[in-house]
């Protein structure tokens, strides 16, 4: 069984690797040049202990004139061996950091495409915080990682190396010592990795809970306001915050003891090379200036081990980041199109739900999740308007969100012109509805680039003459910048009824076959509820359309009105039909009219 586990491992690991390997295939020829430039970069470092040793041991022996002839050559030679190694450095330290940030680039796209293919469940489990975090903290850790990795790690091991075998040359028994304490320093690199993996990835997960609750605070700023609610906010946010700093100190402190030990371990090595050559030095083993060359070479021993071994940092927080990475960019939406699957083809537009159940993941106690939609049976004739009503839970928007397949039913089917909505690709799907909700959302940009969302490629005639039909046109004119006019986050420039008004430009621009409006009037007054209607009654002309509406004065001239409760059609029928037959309906038709009367 723990064969089959650490196999299991093994496998996931060289799987993270192979994966993380991928990410140079597109900065192949950076990667190579880096590379080349960092062995460039050992090699003179190792070379300048040996030359100096040769030179003591013969040039520096000879006369001043000797000595004096030979000394243009040297510097020649040093300038020109360091304008390489400067070249070199230079090389690694700006396009090695450029390689790492294309890859980091890379990797961030693949990661916004992942969200981006993903079903609305997972954005109802995953916080935004959290994802933005895996977007931009974890990511350039994995950049740092790729960067200064293959740096530490090539210049390290040529160095170490080298050394190693030109100090084995210098003096055996000294070298033997240097082997000792090198073994004793990885056993317990890796040990202390082994501690720290746990609290880097403790701590990716607490500055994601920050980023959560930030957004969160931000993006309800106005609730935060209207309910004198600054206080509350800050205590949740100090809450994280302080979870956040309990992990760093958690951090630091395994960082702390993990580098003093490394630094404990370096003094002891010091101390150990200097004693040992004493005594070799006194007992006529070692030179003192081969005693001097070896000290020469211990610090070109020790210093890539150091930042080999400090690199640790780094290294643990890019593998933390890039499991996070890998296990979305791995997920699977839970809605996908069938393979092979068609086109959606829409004729006339005639929607049809059979015996439909489905159930919200997250729903229930005790791990049941009840129906929220049971059994529900309801056809649309081709260009008619049906508007849904019910008590709030009943599962008017659950219908609706079916559709587009924003979430797939547990059984039964949905289709349009036979089509069932399952076999059909998901972008001819939805691109085949347009949907106009209650809460409007307005990306931060300008009012055309709002309402071309329904349509990228429309030209500015298209755009204008679909905000002429959403009754919105003469209002932006009014603005001094026009259809130019940037919204703000939110719209938040905007009012209700204009947002809603452009929203409905875009989905004229859409030109959809079929249409859902879900409460798109019910927060708006009374104004602007009427200049609405009238954008969405011209709207409505020509398709298939649902309504979702609480308020029934709004929906009374449907061609039909379908009363849904506890997930099902309970009744059906015209506006005076439902009136005259006296059921759920009238009784909401009264609950709002003639008690308002009273």
């Amino acid at each position: 069984m723990s064969n089959g586990t650490s196999g299991s491992k093994a496998h996931r690991r060289r799987g993270l690797f192979s994966s993380f390997l991928g990410y140079y295939a597109g900065q192949l020829h950076l990667f190579i040049a880096d590379i080349v430039c960092a062995i460039t970069v050992a090699g003179i470092d190792l070379a300048f202990p040996q030359i100096l040793r040769t030179l003591t041991g013969g040039l520096f022996r000879q006369g001043p004139e000797a000595i004096t002839s030979a000394l243009v050559y040297l510097l020649v030679g040093f300038v020109v061996m360091y304008a390489v190694r400067f070249g070199c450095r230079y090389f690694v330290a700006y396009w090695g950091h450029v390689m790492g940030a294309r890859m980091e680039s890379r990797m961030r796209e693949d990661l916004f495409d992942a969200y981006e293919r993903m079903s609305l469940s997972f954005f109802d489990r995953n916080k935004s915080g959290d994802l933005m975090s895996r977007l931009v903290s974890d990511l350039f850790d994995i950049s740092e990682a790729a960067h200064h990795g293959p740096e530490f790690l090539l210049i390290g091991a040529i160095e170490v190396v080298g050394s190693f075998v030109i100090l084995s040359f210098i003096n055996v028994p000294l070298t033997v010592c240097l082997g000792a304490a090198l073994a004793v320093l990885v056993v317990y690199n890796l040990r202390a990795n082994l501690k720290m993996k746990a609290v880097f990835r403790e701590n990716r997960v607490r500055i994601a809970d920050v980023n959560s609750r930030l957004e969160d605070g931000l993006a309800g700023a106005r609730v935060v306001k209207s309910f004198a609610a600054e206080d509350v906010e800050r205590e949740k946010f100090r809450e994280s915050n302080e979870a956040y700093l309990d992990s760093k100190v958690c951090m630091y402190r395994a960082m702390g003891r993990y580098q003093a030990g490394i630094a404990a371990l370096m003094g002891i090595l010091y101390t150990l090379i200097v004693v040992m050559g004493g005594w070799l030095i006194a007992q006529g083993q070692m030179e003192a200036t081969d005693l001097a060359t070896y000290a020469l070479y211990i610090s070109l021993f020790t210093t890539p081990i150091e930042n080999i071994l400090n690199f640790t940092e780094t290294f643990q927080k890019a593998i933390a980041g890039f499991r996070r990475f890998k296990e979305m960019v791995d997920s699977q939406p839970e809605i996908e199109d069938v393979p092979g699957a068609p086109a959606l083809k829409v004729t006339d537009g005639a929607i049809s739900y059979h015996d439909v159940h489905f159930s919200y993941e997250d729903g229930g106690d005790a791990g049941e999740n009840p129906e929220a939609i049971r059994g529900l049976n309801l056809d649309m004739r081709p260009g008619e308007t049906i508007a849904l009503v019910g008590a709030s839970g009943g599962g008017k928007s659950t219908t609706c969100a079916l559709l587009p397949r924003f979430y797939d039913v547990d059984s039964g089917s949905i289709t349009i012109d036979g089509q069932d909505v399952r076999s059909v690709t998901q972008r001819s799907l939805r691109e085949a509805i347009g949907i106009v909700q209650q809460e409007v959302y307005l990306f931060d940009g300008t009012i055309a680039e709002n309402i071309a969302y329904g349509n990228p490629r429309a030209t500015m005639a298209q755009i204008e003459d679909a905000a002429e039909k959403a009754n919105i046109a003469e209002f932006i004119e009014t603005l001094p910048d026009g259809y130019e006019t940037q919204v703000g986050e939110r719209g938040a420039r905007l009012s209700g009824g204009q947002k809603q008004r452009i929203a409905i430009a875009r989905v004229f621009l859409k030109d959809p076959k079929i249409l859902i409006l879900d409460e798109a009037t019910s927060a708006l007054d009374n104004e602007s509820e009427h200049a609405v209607q009238e954008s969405l009654a011209e709207l409505s002309q020509g398709r298939t359309t649902i309504v979702i509406a609480h308020r029934l004065s709004t929906i009374k001239d449907a061609d039909e009105i379908a009363t849904i409760d506890g997930g099902r059609v309970v009744e059906r029928g015209t506006h005076e039909e439902l009136l005259a037959r006296g059921g759920t309906y009238a009784r909401y038709y009264r609950m709002q009219f003639e008690g308002a009367r009273a």
